[in-house]
């Protein structure tokens, strides 16, 4: 744990750990991990702590001034070093202080800093003082600074070894500790070596109380143990590189002279160390191995210092004995090893090479051999050291060739020690007490040293002369594969040593010699040469040591001793006879077992041959034994051989046949009386090769029900269950034999999968009876598994046992196998939950009667040894010890995991995880000790293939949090992450570690381990490191940031304590050459979580935080340091100047989003189609179809594990001999598919990291756009950067190679950049900046918008007939595009028309037109394809893609002055498809009336056809090809029109959101645009008159009744009014001569209401009021006009009479309700149009004067007062508060529109009363014209008829009598002499000069220059004749 704590920038530094530790992670860096630019700081890391280094380990002393200053620190303060201003610090705290100061002697200074770290420092060690952290922090701080010398002494150049590092670093470092060194480094390293002692250290720490929990008293030893070590390493690694000097030498010789050993008679690991580092001293073995390295001899002291040599000589030599003889005897061999070496060299030192013998001598004596295997060998840290072996091995095999004479002797000796052994024997006298056993002691070294090869170094090899030729594939390339080029001569020595050591061998060796070959055959070459030497000897000389006689043996002792099989009973059994096999006999058949063991197990052709010879039969014989009266310790090691035997599958089969035919299981096995059980161990052990070598299905058959289940349920019943109450003589022993049956448990439930047919239950036939046949074993493990059976219960019971036995931290016997056991267990657990899923499916689908229940429910059951349900609470503890055993924490992490996938469960774990606070502290100091742990941030796959295990278990435990984030609340992800899980999670506070008592917790580990490397330049470590790793944190911080709860929190401590997101988004893009998915998924949920930050920011008015987010992503400017608060500093201001002045004069970056874009790569390489011989391709894909599933990430991708499953299974049905044939090609195939699949999952997964990548960058695009505060990015900024947005996008998503799959989220994201585009240079247009740039258009230049234009068309026409969806995108951002050069509405001041025609027509080409006219070039160069494209579009397909194209069409068609498109879309038909369509859109168009809301999507496609159809009729040429296309005529077939909606029924079905409309709008909104689109054919085909009215006026025939029942409406809404004003204006237009009359009937009638209206207050419905009215004069005009040209042959359409409608004096208000008693069925009135025209013209005032203070308001916006300003806002902000939340310069232009539309909305007004005033004057002057002037009165009894029929009669003659019909005579001359009086008085002066003031005001603006006034004057003078 204390190597994994990082120093962060603001920790205290300590100034005996702090810098130690910096010190310590700088040489890391710069030697281990090779980090780049890293040699430049250990330089100057060195130079700052060589004074440490010289003193090594010294503490800063105390002084009485220290002392003095910390005591007064509670009152005064103390200046803490890295902290600023002095600091009050408590009493208890110095009173600690001291306390450190006397324990360690260290200055008082010194020791507070250290407590103040370790306050800092206590988060990560909950339950542990700041004292106890202290004390950790010293040992870490001496732990780091002896780490840093060992490190910087292995870098060095030397003659052993080499970390391949740069010549600067490995000189820096040479020339550094030579400094060390010449100051006498090796005396300081052997005087604190014998110093530091670990009990001596606990004594005086437990004096003062300094040592805490286990775990921490762990700690402390294992840091001071590590220092002793790294310490007595650094000498070692020196001594190996480099030689020591004459007295560095003799001191450590004097240092072992005292070495002590320990109670095993080894020695402890730091003391081998240092015997090392004098064998590398004495060491010469490297002047043999030729010329290569021999520029170093030279300096050695041994080739050159005499007196080097004269002082080692004579003081080993002197005849003082050391402490240990043993370690004597190995210092005197090995020197005479090198005098030997050195007698060979010609400068030899004569006086001291002769002593050779004599000191080989001596060590011999000194038992050298024996010592060296149990005091060297016996140390376990002997084999983590390769040079220890290699120096070993050198020293061994030295002896055998240098000194062949000495081993001669030693045979010599052991020949004549069993001469006489053998004497002694035979006179059964005592054995002579001078026997030696020097070479039985070398053998038994040598088959020990070689027996262990940890480092797979095979050094053995050296012992074995290939005398042929080995055909052996592993030598290829290896000297020893040649056969012709001799061995070098030692190993030509160390073989005949093997050889002859076996001749004519004495029995008291032959145990030893078997011993040694045991250790020779050790690997996979030795155990060949091994099998061929006892094959070889067999046949030459009847050699005991051969095949041939240990075979022959065994046939013999099997013979002998099956005479005598045991009698069953057991009794018997317990005493057996043991004749036949001695005791002597008994170890040597078991060193006979061991080394055919070794051999059979390294090599498959050993185990193969001796199993097929014919005379040998090995596995029956050994099987035979087993049955017979042998020691349980022999049946074992004939087990552990058999298991060896049963590796290879065809021996495994046949095997297995054999243990079912002796019946083996029924064989009694438990010694229980002995107290010893290797005989089931060794079964278990068979078993479980057996297992995994090949499991028949019909084991037993015929003589059983076939099956594994008898053994199955012996090893669970007989050794499994009772293992924990039986007795062990060894306490180990009880572990081992609960790991090897575990594991067979585990063999056979990792390899079952449960199957349909393990459920049905089926029968076989035994001995004629039909009986239930077995199921396959793992079925029977899952069925106990998933019930509460004793074997659950015993597996929980040993994790309980387990994790209390770890918590001790103590070690005990048989540790390494409880491990072992525990993890089989968890893996067991693991495994079922894994499986039950379908475990139980297929039960349920197979209905059987088995009871099961879910495992995790199992799990949370009450454990039997506590009372609690507390079985997850303890797999959980196992993350504990995840340093210790990464293992048992991985797979515990994964069945947490496993178990998190269910809510219910989750929410009582998060219960019984918080139950028992001390629990809570310790399951979350474990989890996050799994985050800390610094292995776990390299990647999965070390080097050799092996998996890195803390990096998986940081995966799953990542995995966990993400899983458990979607899941309800409480859940485990919140606990862990440390938010509150009891309250509610948005009223948790995060603070830093330790601050409030804040726990250390996952999310700290988490951002910790991101942080790092945030403030190099070389960005976050953790994304290079560990890709995945740093993915999944992102991940889990963008979930917490997303998430409604914990977003709050979350986001407030990343911005505050962390600045999390800038330290990471300055980073962006991250480039990983080789793992380019992790980089995009790691930056997707980095942009993710920013657009969430800027959002937030953005809405809590968090300007500065938004603000340099922004700049940090969009500026272009390289950035220098960021001010604090994204204020702007003096060097932005400047930069502006500069930029404004010189166009580049600061260098411009990449835009962050640009660069992070510019990371996406588009294109993707896609795997070759399968090239397949022998499978059909087609059945092929099918079966990699199947096996598809969806990963946890949400990709689609293929099981490759089932893929291969399913393959092998196939080619494993082929049958017959030319299926065997071609199996090598079949399995190589099937390899070539396997492949194929990776590489699709790898598409697949790289497609979709793309797709996820480029979306997030989306998301963070638009929130930048869209969410943050306009006026934070300048108009102009925004501009180019949307620019340079879309123009790398399209040129990305435009190159050949661009993967189809990303194309819609660009086109979503060029929809968005084109809105925005648009809407800010309109903005920018509206507040009337930019539009006098020359260069173009606002800020953006014009070349920059069609180079937009000219990509967006491009990618329009890339994406060819598909993609139509995807279109619809690209269109909306093309309307977009266009609406940029549309010129905004402006202010109609009635002014413009004053201007001559002349300087309109000269006037300059505004912006907008010329931009207008560059786009539609730009459109028109793409020619067809792209009408093509847009029109195929417009007519089928998706509904929205459909609308938008029409739309484009539209869009096109009206800026396209030369009507291309117009000819093109009526040329290729597309015109007549969508008018066509119309008619066939009737029915989905008449459902839109139904009452129920229905899908709109009919109406909105009828709308968009309408409106382009519309467009087509504006001009002349359109308009006659709708009419050839017969548009009219479709619309007349369309029967929608008469499904007029009843508007009450519909009232009480309104959608209350209000967006669906009612049944009565949606009509409105199919039959306005109807009538608007005629209204346009009838303007337009004004020429052709005749044939456009004609056929609308069918259409207004077609469906009288409707318009009828829609003129007649009583309801005066806004729709109605509409209607009203279309249909008026469309009858009136179709007032052709000689048309049917009736719907000219329908408009009298409707004229009074119509009239009346006028006078309605001033409303939105003015417009339609008035256009109405316009209509009706209109019409009246036209009729008067068509009848005749003269007043006298006129029609009359008004009777004459004066008198205005009654109810005109009163008040205007009361007028509505004069409405119901106006006869409709009466003539109107001249009075009637006199009234008109007078509330036109108070009317035309009223609005005249409006229009006036609307301009002056414009003209003067800046000066209006903010309530008016709001008041004019309030018309275009929906919502209440709307306009408060709105900026001051928003709030500006949105009055300034307002304005605008008043203005215009005045002067659309204003025309239609002055033109209802022309006309009104111009009728009343015809009427009174023909009353007054030419109609002859009748007599004044005639009363007027009704109107009705007076109007029939006048219509009925009109064309008979040419105007002068019955209707003549009806008129009285006292109705005329009325009627003039009438008018007279109407027509007075004040209304008269009131015209001539609208026609001064208005009209000759208009050019109609005295229309009104020549009127006024003819109407005046006819009332003004006197009576005739």
């Amino acid at each position: 744990m204390i190597c994994s704590l990082k120093l962060r920038s603001e920790s205290i530094r300590a100034s005996l750990w702090g810098p130690l530790k910096e010190l310590w992670e700088t040489v890391d860096g710069a030697v281990l991990r090779k980090q780049p630019e890293s040699v430049h700081l250990l330089d100057l890391q060195l130079k700052k702590h060589k004074p440490h280094f010289l003193s090594l380990f010294k503490n800063p002393p105390k002084s009485a001034e220290q002392r003095e200053k910390v005591r007064k620190a509670s009152t005064e303060g103390i200046a803490i070093q890295g902290q600023q201003g002095a600091r009050l610090l408590p009493e208890q705290l110095l009173t600690e202080a001291f306390i450190l100061s006397d324990l360690f002697d260290i200055g008082e200074l010194a020791a507070l800093e250290l407590l103040l770290a370790g306050e800092q420092q206590q988060p990560h060690f909950p339950g542990l003082t700041r004292g106890l952290v202290g004390v950790l922090l010293y040992w870490d701080g001496k732990l780091c600074m002896a780490n840093s010398l060992r490190t910087l002494i292995q870098s060095r150049h030397g003659k052993t070894f080499t970390l391949d590092l740069s010549g600067e670093l490995v000189a820096l470092t040479t020339r550094f500790t030579d400094e060390l060194m010449s100051q006498g480094l090796t005396k300081r390293i052997l005087t604190l070596v014998s110093e530091i002692n670990v009990t001596r250290e606990f004594e005086r720490l437990q004096k003062e109380r300094g040592l805490g929990n286990e775990k921490h008293r762990k700690e402390v030893s294992d840091l001071i143990k590590e220092c002793r070590q790294a310490l007595a390493d650094s000498l070692f690694s020196w001594t190996c590189q480099s030689p020591l000097t004459k007295e560095d030498t003799l001191a450590l010789i004097g240092n072992l002279e005292t070495v002590t050993a320990q109670a095993d008679g080894s020695l402890d690991s730091v003391n081998l160390s240092l015997v090392m580092a004098l064998l590398y001293c004495l060491d010469v073995s490297f002047i043999e191995q030729g010329t290569e390295d021999r520029e170093g001899e030279e300096a050695l002291p041994l080739l050159t210092e005499r007196q080097y040599v004269s002082a080692v000589h004579s003081r080993l030599m002197d005849g003082q004995p050391w402490k240990l003889p043993g370690l004597q005897a190995v210092c005197r061999l090995a020197w005479a090893l090198s005098l030997r070496v050195l007698s060979q060299l010609p400068q030899a030192l004569v006086e001291f090479t002769e002593a050779d013998e004599a000191l080989a001598d001596q060590a011999l004596l000194g038992d050298v051999f024996l010592f060296m295997k149990e005091g060297m060998l016996g140390c376990e840290s002997f084999a983590r050291e390769e040079f220890f072996i290699r120096r070993l091995h050198s020293l061994i095999t030295d002896f055998l060739a240098l000194m062949p004479m000495k081993v001669k002797q030693l045979r010599n000796r052991a020949d004549e020690d069993a001469r006489l052994v053998h004497m002694s024997l035979q006179m059964d006298s005592e054995l002579p007490s001078s026997l030696r056993k020097d070479l039985d002691h070398l053998m038994i070294l040598i088959g020990e040293f070689y027996s262990k090869d940890p480092f797979g170094l095979e050094m053995g090899l050296e012992f074995w002369c290939p005398t042929e030729s080995l055909q052996h594939t592993s030598l290829q390339g290896s000297y020893l594969g040649m056969a012709l080029q001799r061995p070098p001569h030692k190993q030509v020595v160390l073989s005949k040593f093997v050889r002859q050591m076996g001749d004519l061998l004495p029995s008291t060796l032959y145990i030893s010699y078997l011993r040694m070959l045991k250790g020779l055959a050790n690997g996979p070459q030795c155990a060949h040469y091994c099998f061929s030497l006892l094959k070889t000897n067999g046949g030459v000389s009847g050699s005991p040591v051969s095949w041939e006689h240990f075979f022959h043996s065994l046939m013999l002792y099997h013979e002998n001793l099956r005479r005598d099989l045991p009698n069953p009973d057991a009794a018997h059994y317990r005493h057996p006879p043991l004749r036949g096999i001695t005791q002597r006999e008994m170890e040597g058949l078991t060193s006979f077992l061991q080394l055919l063991t070794t051999i059979i197990t390294w090599s498959e052709n050993a185990r193969l041959a001796l199993c097929e010879h014919p005379q040998w039969t090995p596995v029956v014989v050994m099987l035979g034994l087993l049955q017979c009266s042998v020691p349980p310790i022999l049946k074992a090691e004939l087990l552990h051989c058999l298991a060896a035997f049963g590796k290879s599958p065809e021996i495994a089969a046949s095997l297995w046949q054999s243990l079912e035919y002796t019946q083996f299981i029924f064989l009694p096995m438990q010694c229980s009386s002995c107290e010893e059980y290797p005989l089931t161990r060794g079964f278990c052990h068979l078993i479980s090769t057996l297992v995994e070598s090949s499991l028949p299905v019909n084991l037993g058959a015929g003589l059983r029900v076939p099956g594994f289940q008898p053994y199955l349920n012996f090893l669970r019943d007989s050794v499994f269950l009772p293992f924990p109450t039986r007795a062990y003589r060894r306490p180990a022993e009880k572990w081992e034999v609960a790991d090897s049956v575990l594991e067979v448990f585990h063999k056979l439930l990792r390899d079952y999968e449960p199957q349909p047919s393990d459920f049905v239950q089926e029968v076989v036939e035994l001995q004629g009876e039909q009986v239930p046949a077995h199921k396959p074993p793992g079925h029977s493990i899952m069925f106990h598994l998933l019930n509460d059976s004793p074997m659950l219960a015993l597996c929980l019971s040993l994790l309980e046992e387990g994790v209390r036995q770890l918590d001790t931290y103590a070690p005990f016997p048989g540790k390494k196998h409880l491990e072992s056991a525990v993890l089989h267990c968890l893996c067991l657990l693991d495994l079922a939950l894994e499986k039950e899923v379908v475990f139980m499916d297929l039960l349920r689908e197979s209905q059987s009667s088995l009871l099961v229940s879910p495992l995790e429910q199992l799990l949370q059951g009450v454990s039997p040894q506590t009372r609690r349900a507390d079985h997850i609470v303890n797999i959980a503890r196992y993350l504990y010890h995840s340093s210790s055993n990464p293992e048992a924490a991985f797979q515990s992490a994964k069945i947490l995991r496993r178990i998190a996938n269910y809510p219910n469960i989750q929410i009582r774990l998060v219960g019984d995880f918080t139950h028992d606070q001390a629990v809570s502290d310790k399951l979350m100091a474990g989890f996050v000790e799994c985050l800390d742990n610094e292995e776990a941030e390299e990647e999965a796959e070390k080097g050799d293939g092996e998996k890195n295990i803390p990096h998986l278990l940081f995966i799953h435990i990542l995995n966990l949090l993400i899983t458990s984030l979607d899941l309800k609340t409480p859940n485990l992800a919140l606990y862990l992450l440390g938010y509150e899980v009891k309250k509610p999670v948005s009223s948790t506070n995060l603070q830093d570690p330790g601050v409030l008592g804040c726990p250390r917790s996952c999310l700290h580990a988490i951002l910790s381990l991101l942080q790092r490397g945030t403030e190099k330049r070389s960005g976050p470590v953790l994304t290079q490191e560990a890709p995945h790793l740093a993915e999944l944190c992102y991940q889990v911080i963008y979930q917490l940031c997303a998430c409604p709860d914990t977003s709050g929190p979350t986001m407030r401590y990343l911005r505050t304590s962390q600045d999390f997101l800038f330290s990471h988004l300055q980073h962006l893009p991250f480039i990983l050459p080789g793992n380019q998915i992790a980089a995009l998924s790691q930056m997707s949920w980095l942009m993710k979580t920013a657009a969430i930050e800027l959002r937030v920011t953005s809405l809590n008015r968090q300007r500065s935080h938004t603000q340099r987010l922004i700049s940090l992503l969009l500026d272009d400017q390289p950035h220098t340091q960021h001010t604090a608060d994204g204020e702007s500093g003096m060097e932005e201001e400047t930069r502006s100047v500069s930029g404004f002045l010189h166009f580049d004069t600061v260098s411009k970056v990449r835009r962050k989003l640009l660069s992070v874009l510019d990371a996406i790569h588009f294109s993707q390489d896609m795997p070759e189609l399968l090239q397949l011989d022998f499978f059909e391709r087609t059945q092929i894909e099918q079966v990699i179809s199947n096996c598809e599933h969806i990963n946890e990430q949400g990709h689609t991708v293929c099981n490759v594990k089932l893929l291969h499953r399913v393959l092998v299974a196939e080619v494993n049905a082929l049958q017959g001999m030319a299926a065997i044939g071609q199996r090598p090609l079949l399995m190589e195939e099937v390899n070539s598919i396997l492949q194929q699949v990776v590489e699709r999952n790898r598409v697949r997964r790289s497609l979709s990291a793309k797709r996820h990548a480029l979306q997030s960058w989306r998301s963070l695009v638009e929130t930048l756009l869209t969410a943050c505060p306009v006026d934070l990015i300048p108009a102009d900024d925004r501009q180019l950067i949307i620019r340079d947005l879309l123009l790398d996008l399209h040129d990305k998503v435009l190159s050949e190679d661009a993967a189809g799959e990303l194309m819609p989220i660009v086109a979503g994201a060029v929809f968005t950049l084109t809105a925005h585009l648009s809407q800010s240079v309109l903005s920018e247009q509206q507040q009337g900046v930019g539009l006098e740039a020359s260069s173009g258009f606002a800020s953006i230049a014009n070349s920059a918008l069609h180079l937009i234009l000219r990509k967006l068309l491009d990618f329009i026409l890339c994406t060819g007939g598909g993609y139509q969806r995807l279109r619809a995108h690209l269109y909306g951002s093309l309307l977009y595009y266009l609406q940029i050069a549309q010129k905004p509405e402006e202010p109609d001041t009635l002014q413009t028309a004053g201007k001559a025609m002349w300087e309109r027509l000269t006037a300059p080409e505004d912006g907008f037109s010329k931009l207008q006219r560059e786009n539609l070039s730009i459109i028109e160069s793409y020619g067809q394809a792209l009408m093509e494209v847009v029109c195929r579009d417009a007519c089928d397909g998706h509904e929205i893609s459909r609308m938008l194209a029409l739309a484009v069409l539209d869009r096109i068609l009206s800026i396209d002055r030369q009507n291309q498109w117009l000819v093109y879309i009526c040329n290729s038909g597309y015109l007549r498809s969508v008018v066509e369509s119309l008619r066939q859109d009737d029915a989905a168009v008449q459902s839109l009336l139904t009452p129920q809301p229905p899908l709109l999507k009919p109406l909105y496609i009828y709308e968009s056809k309408m409106a382009l159809l519309t467009r087509v009729a504006k001009t002349g040429q359109g308009a006659v090809e709708l009419l050839r296309c017969g548009l009219v005529v479709q619309l007349i077939e369309c029967q929608v029109f008469d499904m007029v909606p009843d508007s009450d029924a519909h009232r009480v079905m309104r959608d209350p959101s209000g967006f669906i409309p009612s049944p009565m709008d949606r009509y409105r909104q199919i039959l306005l645009p109807t009538l608007r689109l005629f209204q346009v054919i009838l303007t337009s085909t004004s020429i052709n008159h005749q044939q456009g009215a004609a056929q609308v006026l069918q259409w207004l025939i077609v469906h009288a009744d409707t318009i009828q029942s829609l003129l007649r409406c009583q309801e005066l809404s806004m729709g109605a009014l509409q209607e009203l004003s279309l249909l008026t204006g469309i009858i009136s237009k179709t007032a052709l001569p000689g048309t049917n009359i009736t719907a000219h009937a329908l408009l009298f009638k409707f004229t009074p209401p119509c009239s009346l209206l006028s006078s309605f207050p001033f409303s939105k419905s003015h417009i339609s009021i008035s256009a109405v009215c316009a209509n009706i004069m209109e019409y009246c005009q036209t009729l008067l006009l068509q009848s005749s040209a003269q007043a006298q042959f006129s029609i009359c359409l008004f009777s004459p009479s004066g008198s205005e409608p009654a109810g005109r004096d009163r008040g205007r208000t009361d007028l509505s309700s004069t409405l119901p008693s106006v006869a409709y069925s009466r003539v109107p009135s001249l009075g009637l149009v006199l009234y008109l025209l007078k509330n036109s013209a108070a009317d035309f005032f009223r609005f005249h004067q409006s229009h006036r203070q609307s301009l002056g308001k414009l003209q003067s916006l800046d000066q209006l007062p903010p309530e008016e300003l709001k008041e004019l806002c309030q018309g275009l902000v929906s919502g209440p508060g709307g306009v408060e939340k709105i900026s001051s310069v928003q709030r500006n232009l949105l009055a300034k529109r307002r304005l605008v539309q008043l203005i215009n909305n005045r002067a659309k007004l204003l025309a239609l009363c002055s033109y209802v005033i022309e006309t009104c004057l111009f009728v009343l002057w015809r009427h009174l014209e023909y009353y007054l002037l030419h109609c002859t009165p009748t007599d004044p009894k005639d009363s007027l008829l009704p109107g009705a029929v007076y109007f029939s009669d006048s219509f009925g003659g009109l064309q008979a009598s040419g105007g002068r019909g019955l209707g003549l005579s009806r008129v009285s001359q006292q109705d005329l002499d009325l009627l003039k009086s009438d008018m007279a008085a109407g027509f007075g002066e004040a209304l008269q000069r009131k015209l001539l003031e609208v026609e001064g005001l208005y009209s000759q603006v208009r050019s109609r220059y005295t229309f009104i006034q020549a009127l006024v004057r003819r109407i005046r003078g006819l009332l003004r004749q006197p009576k005739s």
